[in-house]
């Protein structure tokens, strides 16, 4: 092949011609080294050299990146590795490979813990409940969006903070200091976030793309955890001498919705979610059973007994649910957007936005002001019904069978499945014993028979 002496204007006006896809010309002050131009316009300097009797071509660079007294002392040296029996293919192959792991650490070092945490709520969608997930997503919340019900804008959750830095920066004194912080107006809050920030971080060290970022003793330095509050049990519940009091107010509730659903909440020991879910599908009025979407056997759920007074307030909520609204309302749902229709769930709202009952907490709130009572939250509701339950010496193993508690003895966790039956005859007893302490005049037998509507 031809040579010539390489010099910047022969370099510079090396084209390809026309009807080839490439063209070569060859330089006299180092063997192998060459120019290849395309028909695109691009040129390269290339060394082409023999390897255990085969042909060789290794890529150079650009000459805009490359003088020609750099390219020929790179071409001087390609071939004194192939003499020396090493094929600079495999060293290119070797630096490309090294510079992609070293963009590759760049980028995993870079990782920001918002990027890893949606990661592994993707990773954990199809494996946790739907209200797990929902717990992630609110507590690492980024706030500031307009609340949907009331004015003002959300609060960003307790791990909210923490979304913006890199996972290398998450080591045992910031965790501590957030803490610290968090603390102070949530610790119950802050308390539960640690719980998943500790599960999160233990799930990053067994991914590849984010194993050892997180510094050690993020969540296991002894700051760490001493920093980590420590929540007082809540003892919100109803006495029994307070019950004539609160059904009285609960029952004023001029929404009967929300009037039958905290006396539910009440009567069942139920979730407020479980409860607030609840589909007429669930209901069966013939054989007086509730099925609860569970907590604890999220595939399954449970059945519950659907008790004497519990029915009644069921079957006036199903008769309100069957009658069409009056006129006017008819003509504001038109023209919201809403035709009416019946509801698919037990307790519904035609104001939310998934139809059923979002907030009765205010509600509840106004009836214990009116009541004189003290605060009970609407947890403090389930509470109550397995403490009072005690009066009618129910055993401690149906009580949490009813409320969806996981069994606590190794003889109620593999013995003790208790069928509906037996489950429904102490529920009406602690039913019968709740209404005869608020003063409430039902007849049990009456509201078990086909046809019966009102609320006695």
């Amino acid at each position: 092949m031809a040579k010539v002496n390489f010099t910047a204007a022969r370099v510079s006006g090396h084209s390809c011609p026309d009807g080839k896809s490439q063209a070569f010309i060859w330089d006299t002050g180092a063997t192998g080294l060459g120019l290849r131009a395309t028909k695109a316009g691009a040129r390269t300097y290339v060394w082409q050299g023999k390897l255990g009797g085969a042909t060789i071509r290794v890529s150079i660079g650009a000459p805009k990146d490359w003088g020609i007294d750099a390219a020929r002392d790179e071409a001087r040296r390609l071939k004194r590795m192939a003499d020396s029996g090493k094929d600079p293919r495999e060293e290119r192959a070797e630096q490309l490979a090294a510079i992609a792991t070293r963009k590759l650490e760049a980028r995993r070092k870079d990782a920001s813990v918002r990027e890893a945490w949606d990661g592994y709520l993707a990773a954990h969608r199809s494996k946790w409940s739907k209200r797990h997930y929902d717990d992630h997503i609110r507590l690492a919340h980024a706030g500031g969006e307009e609340r949907r019900r009331g004015s003002g804008v959300t609060v960003a959750g307790p791990l909210a903070p923490l979304m913006r830095f890199k996972l290398s920066d998450i080591d045992a004194e910031r965790v501590t200091s957030w803490l610290h912080e968090e603390a102070q107006t949530r610790p119950t809050n802050a308390e539960q976030s640690y719980r998943k920030l500790r599960a999160f971080i233990r799930w990053c060290d067994e991914r590849p793309d984010y194993r050892g970022l997180v510094p050690d003793g993020a969540y296991t330095a002894r700051t760490v955890r001493d920093a980590v509050p420590r929540p007082k049990a809540k003892a919100d519940c109803l006495q029994r001498e307070q019950l004539e009091t609160w059904f009285a107010e609960v029952r004023r509730i001029g929404n009967p919705v929300i009037s039958g659903y905290l006396q539910i909440l009440l009567l069942s020991g139920a979730r407020r979610e479980e409860l607030a879910g609840l589909r007429w599908d669930d209901v069966d009025f013939q054989w007086r059973s509730i099925h609860l979407d569970d907590k604890v056997e999220q595939e399954t759920g449970r059945l519950i007994p659907m008790t004497p007074y519990m029915r009644s307030l069921l079957l006036e909520l199903k008769r309100l649910n069957d009658t069409p609204p009056n006129v006017q309302k008819l003509a504001r749902l038109e023209a919201e957007g809403k035709p009416w229709k019946r509801s698919d769930w037990v307790f519904s709202s035609d104001r939310a936005a998934d139809g059923k009952l979002a907030e009765p907490r205010i509600a509840h709130t106004k009836a214990l002001m009116a009541a004189g009572l003290p605060h009970v939250s609407l947890h403090g509701l389930r509470r109550s019904f397995g403490t009072l339950a005690e009066w009618v010496e129910c055993p401690v193993g149906v009580v949490a069978q009813i409320q969806g508690h996981k069994p606590s003895a190794l003889a109620e966790k593999h013995y003790r499945r208790r069928p509906l039956d037996l489950l429904r005859m102490w529920h009406d007893k602690i039913e019968a014993w709740m209404l005869e302490q608020a003063g409430i005049s039902f007849d049990a037998v009456a509201a078990t028979r086909p046809g019966m509507r009102a609320v006695g």
